[in-house]
C-alpha cells in the first residue's frame, strides 16, 4: 500500500483526525498545541487555538461540532472551524491531568478518557457522556486512555491503555454501556485506532512508524508503513470512507524530518462513518 504525504509537518503532536461532509475537509489536533486543523479542498490548512491542549473533534448530530480541550468538552451550533464554542462538561480538576482521545458510540454517546501528563500509572478514567451531557465513569483506573472505536454492527467497542500493549474489546448496548472486557490483540505502543467496513481494526502504533490491521478474531491481517516513527492515530474520511488519514508526532527526538506530517492511503477497503455526538 503506497503512502502519500498529505501536508508538510505542521503539528507538533498530531492526533484525532476526523471526517464530516458538512466540514470543508479532514480536521484534526496538535493536540499539545491546542490546535484544530482543517486541511482545505485546496490544500491549504486553515488552524484553530482551542486552548493549551485539543484532545478530541467531532460532528455533532443535527449540525455543529463537539471539541474537548485538556479539562472540559465543548460544542458550537455551527460547522464552521470559527464558530463559538459552549461548555457542557467539565472533567478533568487536577492540574496533572489531562483529556486524551476518545470516540462516539452508536448511540451518540461520547466517551473520553484523561492521563496524567508525565503518564503516572492509573491516574486516568474513561467517561461516558450522554445527550444529557451528565458525565459517568465507564472505566477506572486507566493510565494512558486513548483510541477507541465501535464494529460495524455497534455490538463490540475496541480500546486501548497505551502502556498495557494490548488493545481490548467490550461486549457492548445503548442500555449496559461497556461490559465483559477482555484482550483482543497484542499491539506494541497502541495509540488511536478505528474499524473498518469488515470489522477490521487499524491501530496506529506509536514509535514504530506503522499502522496494524486486526481481523475480527484478533490475527494480524495488514501492516502499512509511514515514513515518520511516531504515528498516533487513523481514520477513514471522504465520501466513501475509502481513504486512510493517518496523524503522526514530532515531539521525539528520533522522530525525523517528516514527525508532524499528516499522510494518507488508500488501503482497500472501506471504513464505517463517524458516529455524530447526540449531546
Amino acid at each position: 500500500m503506497k503512502v502519500e504525504q498529505l501536508t508538510p509537518p505542521l503539528v507538533v503532536h498530531g492526533e484525532g483526525p476526523a471526517w464530516s461532509p458538512r466540514w470543508s475537509g479532514i480536521r484534526w489536533l496538535d493536540m499539545l498545541e491546542g490546535d484544530v486543523l482543517e486541511l482545505m479542498p485546496s490544500g491549504s490548512v486553515r488552524r484553530r487555538h482551542v486552548g493549551p491542549v485539543a484532545s478530541l473533534i467531532a460532528p455533532r448530530r443535527g449540525g455543529g461540532t463537539m471539541l474537548a480541550t485538556g479539562t472540559e468538552v465543548l460544542v458550537s451550533d455551527s460547522d464552521d472551524l470559527d464558530a463559538a464554542l459552549d461548555p457542557i462538561a467539565s472533567l478533568v480538576d487536577s492540574p496533572a491531568c489531562r483529556l486524551n482521545e476518545g470516540g462516539c458510540a452508536p448511540d451518540g454517546s461520547l466517551y473520553i478518557g484523561s492521563m496524567a501528563f508525565d503518564g503516572a500509572s492509573g491516574r486516568g478514567s474513561l467517561w461516558r457522556i450522554g445527550a444529557d451531557h451528565t458525565p459517568v465513569t465507564a472505566i477506572d483506573p486507566v493510565t494512558v486512555s486513548n483510541g477507541i472505536a465501535w464494529s460495524p454492527d455497534g455490538s463490540t467497542a475496541y480500546y486501548a491503555d497505551t502502556p498495557t500493549d494490548r488493545v481490548d474489546m467490550f461486549s457492548w448496548t445503548p442500555d449496559d454501556g461497556l461490559s465483559d472486557r477482555r484482550p483482543f490483540a497484542s499491539v506494541g505502543g497502541p495509540d488511536g485506532l478505528c474499524v473498518d467496513a469488515e470489522g477490521g481494526v487499524w491501530v496506529a502504533r506509536y514509535g514504530a512508524g506503522a499502522v496494524h490491521r486486526y481481523a475480527p478474531d484478533g490475527a494480524l491481517t495488514a501492516i502499512i508503513r509511514v515514513p515518520a516513527p511516531f504515528t498516533t492515530s487513523v481514520a477513514f474520511v471522504g465520501p466513501d470512507l475509502r481513504q486512510l488519514v493517518v496523524t503522526t508526532s514530532r515531539l521525539e527526538p528520533q522522530a525525523g524530518e517528516l514527525g508532524g506530517a499528516l499522510f494518507a492511503v488508500d488501503p482497500g477497503v472501506a471504513g464505517v462513518a463517524l458516529t455524530e455526538f447526540a449531546g
